[in-house]
Order: C-alpha cells, then sequence, then structure tokens
C-alpha cells in the first residue's frame, strides 16, 4: 500500500524521494552502526499506526524481483501466515566445528560419510538468506520479525545475493546484470560508447619532451576493448576538451572524435539525434566534472577509479582501474554482460 525508505542520510531523502518512495526519518537513536533493522521498524509503526503489515527488503540483497514479493504479501493477507521470511536452497555438506586447542575430532552434521551421495542428487537445505521479512504490527510491536504462524518462501538461488562482506560485491554486480530485476520497460542494447580521452582512454598525463612535443600514455587493453566493442556493433566515439587531434591520429583508433569541446552535454545530444538512438542505447565513460552531465543522461554510465568525486557520484559503475590502465576495456565487459541480459530477456 506505501513504500518507504527509512533513513538518517539527506542524499539518500533525496534519491527516495525522485523514485516516488514515501521517507522515514530515522531518529539518531536507530541510526547507530549498532542499531537493528528491528528497531528502526518499531520506530516506524511508533510513526504509522495506519500500517499493519510491514515488509522489511533488505537493501544488501539487490536481486529481489516485485514477483516474490507481491506473493508473499499474499502469503500474509490471504493464507492468514503472522510472518513470512525469505530462504534458499543450499547443497552444501557441514561439518562440527574444532576450536584450536581441542583435543576432538569433527563429525559429519548432515551426511554420512560412509554412503556420501553427489551433492546434486540430494534436495539440500533451506537456509535463511536475509533477503525479506514480513510480519504483523502485533509481533513487530512485542519484539519480533518471525513468529505466530510462520512460513518461508523459497527464493531462486540466482535471485539470492547478498553482500556481507566487501568481496561480495563484484559478484553481486554481475548477478544483477544477468538475473537482476530492470523494470517494466524493455532493455535496450547499448549502441554507442562515447568515451572521454583525457583520463579515461589515457591516464590524464601529457608528457613534454626538451623540443616540446607533448606525449601521452595508453593502455593496449583498452585498444583492444575498443576493438571488441566495435566487432559487436557498438560505435565508438571520443571526446575532449582540449586540442588532441595529433594524439588521436598518431593511436589510429579510426573513431569520430570531437575535440576542443566545450560543450560536451551538446556534442552528446547533437550524436544522439544524428544516430537516431534513445538514452538508454547509449553508454558514456567520463572522469572529469565537466562530464557529469553526460553520465548523468547516459542509459549506462561508468568512470575510472581515479574519476574525481562528483563524476563517481554521477555514475552508475566505478571501474577498478584508473583511466589509461585497462578502464576502457573493463566497462566494455560491463556492457557485454548487459547485452547478455538483454538477450536473455528476448529469449524468456
Amino acid at each position: 500500500n506505501s513504500i518507504w525508505v527509512s533513513t538518517d542520510h539527506d542524499e539518500i531523502e533525496k534519491v527516495a524521494k525522485q523514485f516516488g518512495a514515501q521517507v522515514h526519518r530515522r531518529s539518531p537513536e536507530v541510526s547507530q552502526d549498532s542499531s537493528t533493522s528491528l528497531e528502526a521498524i518499531r520506530e516506524f509503526l511508533n510513526h504509522h499506526h495506519e500500517v499493519d503489515i510491514v515488509g522489511n527488503i533488505q537493501a544488501t540483497s539487490p536481486c529481489l524481483h516485485p514477483s516474490d514479493l507481491i506473493k508473499v504479501a499474499e502469503l500474509i493477507q490471504k493464507e492468514g501466515f503472522d510472518s513470512v521470511f525469505s530462504v534458499v536452497r543450499r547443497h552444501q555438506f557441514r561439518w562440527s566445528e574444532v576450536k584450536k586447542g581441542e583435543n576432538k575430532m569433527t563429525e559429519p552434521q548432515n551426511l554420512n560419510p560412509a554412503k556420501r551421495y553427489r551433492r546434486q542428487d540430494w534436495p539440500g537445505e533451506l537456509y535463511e538468506n536475509g533477503s525479506f521479512y514480513f510480519a504483523k504490527r502485533h509481533l513487530i510491536e512485542k519484539g519480533y520479525l518471525q513468529g505466530g504462524k510462520m512460513a518461508y518462501y523459497e527464493m531462486r538461488a540466482e535471485h539470492s545475493v547478498d553482500i556481507d562482506i566487501d568481496i561480495d560485491w563484484p559478484i553481486a554486480e554481475q548477478r544483477v546484470l544477468s538475473f537482476g530485476y530492470f523494470g517494466k520497460e524493455p532493455l535496450k542494447e547499448v549502441k554507442l560508447l562515447v568515451c572521454s580521452i583525457d583520463g579515461c582512454l589515457t591516464n590524464g598525463r601529457i608528457y613534454v619532451t626538451e623540443d616540446q612535443k607533448e606525449m601521452v600514455s595508453y593502455d593496449y587493453r583498452d585498444i583492444v576493448g575498443i576493438n571488441l566493442l566495435k566487432k559487436r556493433g557498438i560505435q565508438v566515439r571520443l571526446i575532449s576538451e582540449r586540442d588532441c587531434s595529433k594524439t588521436l591520429s598518431a593511436m589510429q583508433l579510426g573513431c569520430i572524435a570531437e575535440v576542443s569541446a566545450t560543450n560536451k552535454l551538446q556534442v552528446l545530444e547533437n550524436w544522439q539525434k544524428e544516430m537516431a538512438l534513445s538514452w538508454k542505447e547509449i553508454a558514456y565513460l567520463g572522469n572529469e566534472e565537466s562530464d557529469v552531465e553526460c553520465l548523468k543522461k547516459a542509459g549506462m554510465s561508468g568512470v575510472p577509479a581515479d574519476a574525481c568525486a562528483v563524476a563517481q557520484k554521477a555514475a552508475v559503475y566505478i571501474c577498478k582501474s584508473n583511466g589509461g590502465c585497462g578502464a576502457v576495456r573493463e566497462f566494455a565487459e560491463h556492457i557485454f554482460l548487459l547485452l547478455e541480459k538483454v538477450n536473455s530477456s528476448r529469449k524468456q
């Protein structure tokens, strides 16, 4: 009936409202590092007596689909459950822990080693995955998210993604591209990549020789990335605020380029109209404040790891590579993953 974002952060509030959510401003007491979700939900209910059922969706599970939430809501509203939580089926053999210094052997927990079977032939076990918790008000007011007449909802394994520690993040990014929910609007293929030259294709440094000739360096992996994009039918165009015509000529990339561009957004809009593309069909890789508006407009936006703070804030994807050190190739791989997602959606 209503969608709320609970936060104590101004920027999160702004973005939440832009996407149509209502915002509950958390108090400092439930905004500590040690605060629990339950504490925040109970505070919310104290301010919203009209709410009878709460579906707590965890931000660390980015592959959640609306269809799952609709089915769970129906379990409570139509089938009379007091609480429903998400689980995933795992095929992992468990053994007892032997702590350091203990003089004992480990024991099997859910298998018989003498009759060990293949994991794919075993039905597996259900594990709580932390994706969501639905509960009625009376349970939450007593201090429970799970209780009363309980039910679990088994999520598909590919949708069960939990970001716990830093190394989970890149795995989650790949999963979201392959299995994430992208809204009702059909995905579009990227048909144009526009790349800022200085700081993306090159590392932004200019070397000057004694006879006053300028030199720049680039990573051959990025050239390979551009060629791979072209082979996939994606045009690559380059843009720069300075006149680097000689540099481009020397690199022999065969890409249309706009140099001495005082207004990058205007150039991008001209190319968009010329090619008759929607913004969702355009990818943009930038790194400076002058790229921000282009990053916001493009359907897919990225920046190198060493891009300025405002550019990073405007981009959807932040590369792990620095500018001039493989960032273009990395962003190209990101585009290829999206194309796989588009193709998969079409087959479905």
